[in-house]
């Protein structure tokens, strides 16, 4: 396996040229900035497809880019990684003729598992906007049947929310999704989450929820519930409380936690709106943030890699726009400390996102928000 990795920046290209790499067991990934994807005379997307014709190529647009330690705005980031002996199938669907994201979810898994059995791993690039990304997930996982790891995330439009991209034959479209399968015996495929989030509050449940919505908490109105807790520190608009996400989780615990950040206020329905589904009757409890805890944090998403000693590694890592609006001018620490944990000759590509796609229990992946994850790459020699 051999791994590169680089970024384009206006009016100067790339620092190094683009591996001549080509070929059907070649995979190229694309991150960058929406309007630097969708430009019509100065993109740098026609180089990287000319590069690499034969290669499977994705890509989003997104809410910053990372190539090593550093997180960039208005950039392309490209990480290629050829293998030696691993398969890979490209499929993409269109969502915006139906919001149905878990039975897309679920079409996609079943089609790449039936295109190989021997598929180790999927990888998932999705509309930030027009997805369901819990129920995307779900259907994932349901479609793949424990026998793939599924990681990924929601493409992102900066602070804007405006539209996302999805790189679909090589152009930019929105309302779409793609899945790559990864199969072969000398694949090696690690994952790992980190979030550093405090514990605020004792745990309370959702007595009357719908989809991303939650009414009540206890019995009580949400909002209000919120407001009584936190007083000042709730603020008046969604954004004062990304300090102040959701940790839910199963009754029973099968699946781990996962972190909701608040996205809207109804103040009639003394409503709230969060970026991903909250299940009525799951156990939820407040969380808040110490920045020193999520630069930590997000470090531990490097334990579960188990990684190979002595042989290449290609990280991608999927963060939260939330994490990087919390972190603010310390965004590039929670880089740091993921670099420092990993081999000192680990590439690392990725992006900001609007959601990420991890494992969440055993065969299972779903929606995190306000985390940082991590799927690494290697390959065993033939």
């Amino acid at each position: 396996m051999r791994a590169w990795t680089g970024q384009w920046r206006a009016g100067t290209g790339y620092a190094d040229p683009l591996p001549a790499w080509d070929g059907p067991a070649t995979l190229v990934m694309v991150f960058g900035a929406a309007a630097v994807l969708e430009a019509t005379d100065s993109s740098p997307l026609p180089e990287v497809l000319a590069a690499y014709p034969t290669s499977v190529v994705i890509g989003c647009s997104t809410a910053g880019e990372i190539l090593g330690e550093r997180v960039e705005d208005g950039t392309l980031t490209v990480a290629v990684t050829s293998f030696a002996s691993t398969r890979l199938q490209l499929i993409t669907r269109d969502m915006s003729a139906s919001r149905d994201s878990h039975q897309i979810g679920r079409e996609l898994a079943e089609e790449l598992a039936a295109g190989d059995p021997g598929l180790k791993g999927i990888i998932v690039l999705s509309d930030g906007l027009r997805a369901n990304g819990a129920e995307l997930a779900r259907g994932l996982s349901e479609g793949g049947r424990g026998r793939a790891l599924i990681t990924g995330g929601l493409a992102g439009d900066g602070h804007r929310f405006d539209r996302t991209w999805v790189l679909v034959d090589g152009r930019p479209r929105t309302g779409a999704v793609c899945v790559v399968g990864l199969s072969g015996p000398n694949l090696r495929i690690g994952h790992g989450a980190g979030g550093g989030w405090s514990i605020l509050g004792p745990e309370r449940k959702v007595t009357r929820s719908e989809g991303n919505v939650l009414y009540e908490l206890d019995g009580q109105p949400a909002l209000g519930l919120y407001r009584n807790y936190l007083g000042e520190q709730m603020g008046d608009t969604p954004e004062a409380t990304l300090l102040f996400p959701l940790s839910v989780r199963t009754p029973d615990g099968a699946q781990s936690a996962v972190v909701r950040t608040v996205q809207a206020f109804d103040e009639q329905q003394q409503s709230m709106a969060f970026t991903g589904d909250i299940r009525q009757n799951s156990v939820a409890r407040l969380m808040r943030a110490n920045i020193d805890e999520l630069v930590e944090g997000a470090g531990d998403a490097v334990k579960g890699a188990e990684l190979m000693p002595g042989l290449p590694v290609m990280t991608l890592v999927i963060s939260c726009v939330g994490r990087r609006a919390v972190l603010g001018q310390r965004t590039e620490d929670e880089l740091e400390t993921v670099a420092s944990r990993l081999p000192t000759d680990a590439l690392i590509a990725g992006f900001y996102s609007y959601g990420e796609i991890s494992p969440i229990g055993e065969k299972t992946s779903g929606l995190l928000n306000q985390t940082l994850t991590i799927t690494t790459f290697q390959e065993l020699p033939s």
